[in-house]
């Protein structure tokens, strides 16, 4: 069976927050992936949780669980500890989670509070690495981005597993596929003296389209008046050998409301990877 993997800007708490919770949890439902990467997570713990977001003082407010409530995921939650906010990054998982580590992004003198979430799966082929992160967002700092991607590349090449299951990593990285930064992780430059090469699961396997993910056809995002563009990614490690992890499709999801409501200001990414060399 090949591996299913998804990825999704959550749009934090946004309004109507309640409405989008009933659209996410439906689509999730269809998609039946097997992970799931969540960024713009709030969880709120309970020793914090007095007044703030309608959480719970006894048992605090955690939107990855909720998210995942009744669809069989385990869920795991990391955030950079120097943000002033509570919010941060999710992975949701079909298969048990072994073990978590969390690393603080490059801010290069900017404000904001980035980090990248690994996370070390059990699955029934063997153990899966897979990152979920999010860069920062402003058009003019693709050189912020630049600094973030060659860190968590780094991270990456530091925890692979010799011989193992490429590593996926996914999420909300901000940049277009013909910057600098997305260049970089496609092997097309290097940035630093250095080049890695991982697989653009929507670009290898996608329908051809520019699978713009912030767009102004998402009643959400339209009044940002921002370029539509891709900029949610489901990435691969490379090259393997074995062809495991090659992207045998890929497409947008969350991309139609539900009862009138769009998930998020994002769409989302799903993408089937390749397990063994009998995976259609």
């Amino acid at each position: 069976m090949p591996l299913r993997v998804a990825t999704l800007n959550i749009w934090n708490r946004m309004e109507p927050w309640e409405k989008r919770l009933i659209t996410i949890r439906s689509e999730l439902a269809k998609l039946d992936a097997d992970i799931i990467a969540l960024q713009e997570v709030v969880q709120v713990k309970p020793a914090s949780a007095m007044g703030d977001l309608d959480a719970s003082p006894e048992f605090g407010f955690d939107q990855a669980r909720i998210i995942a409530d009744g669809l069989d995921y385990t869920t795991c939650f990391g955030r950079n500890v120097e943000s002033p906010y509570p919010m941060g990054i999710a992975l949701l998982s079909r298969w048990p989670i072994l073990r978590t580590l969390d690393f603080p992004l490059p801010r290069v003198e900017t404000d904001e509070h980035r980090s990248l979430l690994f996370a070390e799966i059990k699955a029934p082929f063997g153990s899966l690495h897979v990152f979920c992160t999010h860069l920062n967002w402003k058009l003019d700092e693709g050189h912020v981005r630049e600094a973030q991607i060659r860190y968590i590349t780094d991270q990456v090449r530091g925890l692979a597993q010799p011989n193992g299951y490429p590593a996926i990593l996914m999420g909300d990285f901000n940049a277009e596929p013909d910057s600098d930064e997305i260049r970089f992780l496609r092997g097309r430059t290097s940035l630093g003296g250095t080049s890695v090469y991982f697989s653009d699961a929507f670009a290898i396997a996608g329908d051809g389209s520019s699978g713009a993910t912030f767009c102004r056809s998402n009643p959400f995002a339209a009044p940002a008046r921002e370029p539509d563009r891709r900029i949610d990614y489901i990435f691969v490690q490379g090259p393997d050998d074995q062809g495991r992890g090659e992207p045998l499709d890929a497409r947008l999801c969350f991309q139609e409301p539900y009862e009138g409501t769009f998930a998020s200001d994002h769409f989302g990414v799903i993408a089937t990877l390749r397990v063994t060399p009998d995976d259609a």
